[in-house]
């Protein structure tokens, strides 16, 4: 059989020329795509619940050409959507997903090699494992650490409650409770819900004027629930919350967690990347001594969506909770030389992430990354300082790392108007669509803020952000 009619029978199987094509007429709309980025809005979602039934179809039965289909993703379906991968998108937790992880899963799904068991894939299983020991060298944690890489922070936080939950209380676990700030990310909650904790085991402690965990309430609350029969076992500590970057005093809580015998949780998941740097480090004293810590390397590094990771102080604390076997699986490594990541993770199948960060940091080196961090922390000190300077506008939460919450003061109105006036303010600043924020409600007040996480992010947009914001701040109040 000659080889186009070969492929013509499986056409699964694509030729050299055609997979070249495949590839190259991606990468023409690809780089069209980055290019423009700058010239994009922030976001634009108008009409697109419109452009969302008209994408819908049937099964398709026959293939279409090639062109048609990059058509529907790149002008009619991207478009409408927040423009998380631009330099104005300055909401939630920016990600921004370096173009290097984007050639690493291209490498990784078209090798497509699993690294789930080690016998399967010794040399790549190796990659993802040293990928593993950066993080927990950037953190501050022993050779002896283990880790994986997830999805993203929630599952980590997942795993991790697991991992706490045997360790500290065995199967009858019910009656066990755990401690967090009311300024926590909801996968906690979500964690602790999915590990069988009822809402009951859940303490949440009030913060103070630092949106920190206020730590005589944590002390009041462990020793009440001692002296009622409950067994504490779980204190959360924030790494920089969502709501304000806030970072909780770890070292006190560390201290707190070895006096009362908890397993101490980072959720580090957007600031862990800081101890990159010495701002970071200083901020972020005392995360080396949890016994566990959340990262999201698709915020801190800049990866893709879909980049999370658990790193545990005690990497055979990892593996007793989740290690299992099975008659079909090869035997397991039982040296510490090597691992198999289905022994340390909840997934067994699971695709070959460690590439995506890997080679990043071998084509760029750790210090690109550190240069990134050190520069997103001077842009929001920038700003905190050009926000004081705009009549009206009080500063809620400086930054602690590259967060800064503030909102128009609205002098003599009630709480409820002056919620409704800073609505208006985000409005009017994101109508401009040359920056994109978004707000939080903290204490039944509604703050507007601004996170600086993107690695396309520089002065230039920073300055065009606060024009915007000084100009929508006049509108409203003169």
């Amino acid at each position: 059989m000659s080889a186009k009619r070969q492929m013509a029978a499986y056409p699964l199987e694509l030729s050299t020329e055609e997979m070249r094509h495949l590839v190259d007429a991606a990468m023409d709309e690809i780089v069209q795509h980055i290019t423009t980025l700058p010239e994009q809005p922030s976001f634009d979602v108008d009409g697109a619940a419109d452009v969302a039934r008209s994408l819908k179809e049937s099964l398709p039965e026959v293939g279409t050409e090639l062109e048609a289909s990059l058509k529907i993703l790149f002008a009619r379906a991207a478009p409408k959507s927040f423009n998380t991968a631009g330099p104005g998108y300055l909401a939630y937790i920016p990600g921004g997903g370096v173009f290097h992880a984007a050639v690493a899963d291209l490498i990784a799904d078209s090798i497509n090699r699993y690294v789930g068991v080690w016998l399967a894939a010794p040399a790549l299983s190796q990659l993802e494992t040293n990928v593993v020991a950066w993080f927990a060298e950037i953190v501050g944690y022993p050779a002896s650490a283990r880790g994986i890489l997830s999805s993203g922070g929630s599952l980590a936080n997942f795993s991790a409650f697991v991992v706490a939950r045997r360790e500290r209380l065995g199967e009858d676990f019910l009656h066990g409770t755990i401690y967090v700030s009311d300024q926590i990310h909801h996968s906690v909650a979500k964690a602790a819900m999915l590990a069988g904790f009822p809402d009951r085991a859940v303490r949440v402690i009030p913060s103070d004027d630092h949106f920190r965990i206020r730590l005589d309430a944590l002390r009041s609350a462990v020793e009440n629930d001692r002296r009622e029969g409950r067994e504490p076992f779980l204190l959360v500590g924030s790494a920089g919350t969502t709501n304000t970057g806030a970072v909780d005093d770890l070292e006190a809580m560390a201290d707190i967690a070895r006096d009362e015998r908890l397993w101490l949780h980072a959720d580090a998941a957007y600031g862990g990347f800081f101890m990159m740097t010495d701002r970071g480090r200083v901020a972020m004293r005392g995360l080396e001594r949890a016994d566990s810590i959340t990262l999201d390397p698709h915020k801190g590094l800049f990866l893709p969506y879909g980049t999370g990771s658990l790193l545990v102080r005690d990497g055979a604390a990892l593996k007793r909770a989740h290690e299992l076997d099975a008659e079909y699986l090869p035997a397991m490594r039982d040296d510490d030389e090597f691992v198999d990541f289905c022994q340390y993770s909840p997934e067994l199948s699971r695709p070959f992430r460690g590439l995506r960060v890997w080679l990043p940091f071998r084509l760029l080196g750790a210090q690109a990354f550190r240069e990134q961090l050190n520069e997103k922390l001077d842009l929001c000190e920038w700003a905190t300082e050009r926000l004081r300077e705009i009549p009206g506008i009080e500063i809620v939460a400086p930054p602690q790392l590259s967060v800064v919450a503030f909102r128009l003061a609205g002098v003599d109105l009630s709480q409820e108007d002056r919620n409704v006036l800073n609505r208006q303010f985000l409005e009017k600043i994101n109508a401009r669509r040359r920056v994109y924020l978004t707000a939080t409600t903290v204490a039944g007040d509604f703050i507007l803020r601004i996170c600086v996480l993107s690695f396309r992010t520089h002065m230039d947009r920073m300055e065009q952000g606060i024009e915007d914001i000084s100009s929508a701040a006049t509108e409203l109040q003169f």
